[in-house]
């Protein structure tokens, strides 16, 4: 059985959902609430497997919730509810830590089917909301990284290093001659703060230099 709590202030949907968990065999529901104001008590009193939270609540909003929740509960499979797919609402509670929602017009159709899905590891997202959070993690990591004034050419020959050539080779390649390769493979060190070639290329593919 997997045990289910709602969070949903709009009462005629949520009776909705009681009725419909109630008559689903393999689902229990362990409480519903009409605001996310306790949820991190109840949350950790009830133990549930899935929690259907409502974005937009009165006192604590839904995405709040979640980050209290996830600080307790990192297993806990949340399941945003929500009126519009693409909402950026939804966008800031997958990652606070929310595992997929699903749409209110068609929520009597696909909730069971939803919670059984993120069950086994498939959380109910559409390909809108996955390429915006795709989107933002390119964006976040493209804010972290680091400026190394690298410069065409030491990125060049930094990519021809991760790729195992020879200073020969890189030489040829790139039509320098070898001792100019090695002025700027000693640049490119000297910038990245590394002291090796294994350094320099392990830096260069964590930090997608190259």
């Amino acid at each position: 059985m997997v045990g289910v709590i709602i969070y949903e202030d709009n009462e005629n949907l949520r009776e909705s959902l009681v009725k419909l968990l109630t008559f689903t065999k393999d689902l229990f529901l362990l409480g519903n609430y009409s605001r996310a104001d306790e949820a991190l008590k109840q949350v950790v009193q009830l133990q549930p497997d899935v929690i259907l939270m409502d974005i937009e609540m009165p006192g604590l909003n839904g995405i709040e919730a979640v980050k209290q929740i996830r600080a307790v509960d990192k297993k806990v499979q949340i399941i945003m509810l929500t009126v519009f797919d693409d909402n950026k609402h939804i966008l800031d509670a997958i990652c606070a830590g929310a595992s997929g929602y699903l749409l209110k017009k068609h929520i009597s159709d696909h909730l069971p089917d939803a919670i059984r899905q993120v069950m086994m590891g498939e959380p109910p997202m559409s390909a809108g909301i996955a390429r915006m959070i795709i989107a933002s993690l390119q964006e976040k990591s493209t804010e972290n990284r680091k400026d190394y004034k690298l410069t065409n050419r030491e990125k060049e020959i930094l990519t021809h290093l991760s790729k195992g050539k020879s200073f020969k080779l890189i030489a040829s390649e790139a039509n320098i001659s070898v001792d100019t390769v090695r002025v700027h493979i000693k640049n490119i060190y000297e910038k990245l703060q590394v002291h090796t070639q294994i350094e320099a290329v392990s830096k260069a593919i964590n930090e997608r230099i190259v």
